[in-house]
Formats: C-alpha cells, sequence, structure tokens
C-alpha cells in the first residue's frame, strides 16, 4: 500500500511541486486549497486529516502579504500561525509527522553572513513574528515535526498564482516598459521551488525531524538578481534601476541579509542547492 500524504497549500508555487515530487516517490498525494479545506478552522483540518489519514502532512499554506500584514497582523498570525496549530494537533491525533515551511524573514539579517540553524531568531515584522509563532506551534505539539525554512520561492506555477514570484515581475514590468526599481541593499538566497521540494521530499524520505534550511545555493542582493533575470532572459532594454532601503521605504522592516546556509541539509546526505544562475535558467527555459 503506498504510503498517503497531504499538501495544505496544494495549489501554490510550492505546493504544486511537493504534490509533483511526492507522486513521483510513490505517496498517494492529496493536494487541498484554502477553498476545499480552511486552515484557520480546527474543525475542518482535524475532520479532513481523520479521513485521509495520511502518513505525512506538508503545510506549504501561508499568509504571504509582508507588508499588508503591518495593517492587519491579526489575519497573519491566524494563518501563519494558530492554522499551524490546527494541523499539528490534527497530525498528534492520527499519528501523522508534519512538515512545516517557514522563512528567511524569522532573522535580523544583522550577521551579514548565511543563518544556520543555530543562530536566534529576531523577527523584524508582523509577518515574521507570524512565521515564527508557526514554528513554535508546531514544535510545541509534535515530536514528529520538520520545519524547512527557505528564502525567496520562485517556481513555474508562479505563473498562474495571484502572487507570483520575483521573476514574474520583473519579466512584466520590463515587458511594459516601466522604470524598475530593486534594493541593492537586501540580500536573500532564491530558492527554485522544484529543487526545494524534491529536498523535501529527500528529508521526508530519511524521517528527519527539527529545523533545517533549504535556500538556493546563492546568496545575492534583489537587484542582482533581477539582473541576472534580464541578462539570462535575454532582455537588454530593461529600465532598471538600483536602489536602496533608505529610498524605496515600505512598511514593513526586512532583513538586510537573510541568506541560508545548508550545511545541515547537505551533511545529511542531500545535493547541494545549484547556483542561483542554472535554477533561474531552467526556470526561463519551463517558463518559454
Amino acid at each position: 500500500m503506498p504510503r498517503k500524504a497531504v499538501v495544505f497549500g496544494g495549489e501554490g508555487q510550492l505546493g504544486v511541486e511537493l504534490v509533483k515530487a511526492l507522486s513521483d516517490r510513490g505517496f498517494s498525494v492529496l493536494g487541498l486549497n484554502r477553498w476545499k479545506v480552511d486552515i484557520t478552522k480546527r474543525d475542518a483540518v482535524e475532520r479532513c486529516l481523520a479521513e485521509a489519514d495520511p502518513d505525512v502532512v506538508l503545510n506549504a499554506a501561508a499568509y504571504n502579504h509582508v507588508d499588508v500584514a503591518e495593517q492587519e497582523p491579526q489575519a497573519a498570525y491566524l494563518v501563519n500561525a494558530l492554522a499551524v496549530r490546527n494541523l499539528a494537533v490534527g497530525c498528534r491525533q492520527i499519528g501523522a509527522r508534519l512538515v512545516h515551511f517557514s522563512t528567511d524573514y524569522v532573522f535580523d539579517g544583522r550577521l551579514r553572513r548565511p543563518y544556520t540553524e543555530e543562530d536566534p531568531t529576531h523577527p523584524l515584522s508582523a509577518y515574521a513574528v507570524s512565521k515564527l509563532a508557526g514554528e513554535f506551534y508546531a514544535q510545541a505539539y509534535l515530536d514528529k515535526v520538520l520545519v524547512i525554512r527557505t528564502s525567496g520561492v520562485f517556481g513555474p506555477a508562479g505563473r498562474h498564482t495571484p502572487r507570483g514570484n520575483f521573476p514574474e515581475l520583473m519579466l512584466r514590468l520590463a515587458s511594459e516598459g516601466k522604470p524598475i526599481r530593486v534594493v541593492e541593499d537586501h540580500t536573500a538566497s532564491p530558492t527554485f521551488a522544484p529543487l526545494l521540494a524534491s529536498r523535501t521530499v529527500d528529508l521526508v524520505d530519511g524521517r528527519e525531524r527539527g529545523i533545517i534550511h533549504i535556500g538556493g545555493g546563492t546568496p545575492i542582493s534583489w537587484y542582482d538578481y533581477a539582473r541576472l533575470i534580464f541578462r539570462l532572459a535575454g532582455i537588454g532594454d530593461a529600465k532598471l534601476k538600483a536602489t536602496n532601503e533608505r529610498e524605496y521605504n515600505t512598511p514593513a522592516r526586512r532583513p538586510k541579509f537573510s541568506a541560508l546556509a545548508n550545511a545541515r541539509m547537505e551533511s545529511l546526505g542531500l545535493d547541494p542547492m545549484p547556483p542561483l544562475e542554472e535554477a533561474v535558467t531552467k526556470y526561463l527555459s519551463i517558463r518559454d
């Protein structure tokens, strides 16, 4: 009998890839969106998990409107924290493992080097607080829990989701001939969703637990990331200009350096993440 998995957020750009990767490894997978099961409703979550009886539950659902969360922190906390509690309780009731995805934004960026799992957290925004709270809830209610922190996820399904992703935003703005301002003083490790999904299933197969970072293979500023996208897409006339946090002020504070170190992941025998140029090239080829 195949192992069973439930993926919440199954139609997002990470959830789609998780469903594919799990299916390719022989799992029977149920991918769910918020219209099918509202994870903020405890009874709905517990009923769903009791009926599906999965071996593993993966939570790729999230409230990720970082700036809007400053005006509606309760909405972010409901989805990113309290809903994780619902999933953890539901998993505990049926003996399922939980895989929950978190973010590099739980750090404040002051270390100026890629963050390890042992580095202290210090969220700077309502969104970041809600994501860190989700980590706490998952670990408080379960022993068999895997929390994966990642950064700047982009994948083919981003073309079809309301939020999109950074490459799609850059390509759209360039096609419209609009001036494009991107910060040069913030660094992350953008992560290709199919690779994140594949490494996640490796960890599921290895029955790993605790907190593990899976970030893209290249720490890079958002401005240099945009330049890379345009170069690889063959767009030489994009009206791209560098800006900085002081000039491009946003409602939410963001860590200036939030790249993630993948040393623990690699120590478990998983392949290193490839350079960002390779991942973006693959993304563009799939997109075409």
